[in-house]
């Protein structure tokens, strides 16, 4: 298949959303929700952006309603304490878009079984533990139709993440390929946007921070809540007066997240000195995170108390999310043959 490239005709458009299925944490902070909010509100730029709330995601493992309208009212309230601008880009919630799952069925429709089933997100969630749905099967496709839908050119993930854009990529060529002229494609060629080269941030037993793993540190937990988490963390069993290599600990590894290059520097020299246990190392990280979300923190109590503006917000996008993607399924119907024509 000859891939067909981007052209002059699309605009440049960012895309990315988060799945509200519990509390936000650190990993999901620095992997992806601070780049969010920084290109968001970068006054230099010249595209249009859409953020979701991906709750027909969260379909794949969240089995209470309650819980789910929770969870998504949650990740609004996050994304604006936390500094989002809805004024500069749209933040709403997916099921608000339904021309994103009308969507989602044409590509399944042009995707070969093989490919659902050799995805490797599909079978590292089954080993989580998640039940091996024909949804969570089928996730990367309606993850495509969640970027195309909008137009979306560029994404921002995290550099471990950079393998999903790639299937958005090839579903936008092969829907172009197969319905479209070469010189006429529906759809752009979406590009990974990597703000900064991000590490996998570890969670309190070293693994890679998740919900799946029950190892996560809230972004707005406080508190004794907060303090029994970072007690928590797990560490080796080296002796506070000896002498201790601070990259291959995972206190270390989140205080990085929030220290700034000198404090990084002073804590690894303490570190490697002796005398400087994985306690201190633990009230240090409690510090540094209690101080970085402190002023968040308070906007998102405010914001709590004023519910009916996040409700405006996510309707406000949603409008606008509608009427984007609206442009891309009329052209989609017509070329795939769901509109008759005289």
């Amino acid at each position: 298949m000859t891939a067909l490239s981007n052209t002059q005709t699309f605009p440049d458009v960012v895309v990315s959303g988060i799945q509200p299925s519990g509390t936000l944490h650190w990993g999901n902070y620095f992997g992806a929700l601070r780049q969010h909010i920084v290109l968001g509100n970068d006054e230099t730029r010249r595209d249009e952006a859409y953020y979701f709330i991906v709750n027909y995601h969260a379909l794949t493992s969240v089995r209470d309603a309650e819980a789910l309208r929770r969870y998504s009212l949650d990740v609004a309230l996050d994304y604006l304490a936390l500094g989002f601008d809805p004024d500069k880009a749209h933040l709403f919630l997916q099921s608000d878009v339904p021309q994103v799952t009308e969507l989602a069925w044409i590509f399944l429709c042009i995707t070969p079984v093989s490919r659902l089933e050799k995805g490797v997100a599909f079978k590292d969630k089954v080993a989580q533990g998640l039940a091996a749905t024909g949804g969570l099967l089928a996730y990367p496709i309606l993850q495509a139709a969640d970027i195309l839908i909008y137009g979306g050119t560029r994404v921002p993930v995290g550099a471990d993440q950079k393998q999903n854009v790639e299937i958005s990529r090839n579903l936008a060529q092969s829907f172009n390929h197969t319905f479209c002229g070469e010189d006429d494609p529906v759809f752009p060629i979406p590009e990974p946007l990597i703000l900064e080269e991000v590490a996998v941030v570890p969670g309190t037993d070293g693994r890679k921070m998740s919900k799946s793993y029950g190892n996560t540190i809230g972004i707005f937990d406080e508190g004794k809540a907060l303090e029994k988490k970072v007690m928590s963390i797990v560490t080796d069993s080296t002796p506070l007066e000896d002498p201790k290599d601070p990259e291959a600990d995972t206190v270390f590894a989140l205080i990085k997240l929030f220290a700034d290059d000198a404090m990084r520097e002073e804590i690894a020299s303490a570190y490697r000195a002796g005398g400087y246990g994985y306690g201190h190392a633990k009230k240090e990280l409690l510090a540094l995170a209690e101080s970085y979300f402190a002023e968040a923190r308070e906007r998102r109590k405010e914001l709590a108390k004023r519910q009916g503006y996040v409700m405006d917000v996510l309707r406000t996008g949603g409008e606008a999310a509608r009427q984007k993607a609206e442009t891309f399924m009329q052209p989609v119907r017509e070329r795939v043959g769901l509109v008759m024509t005289r």
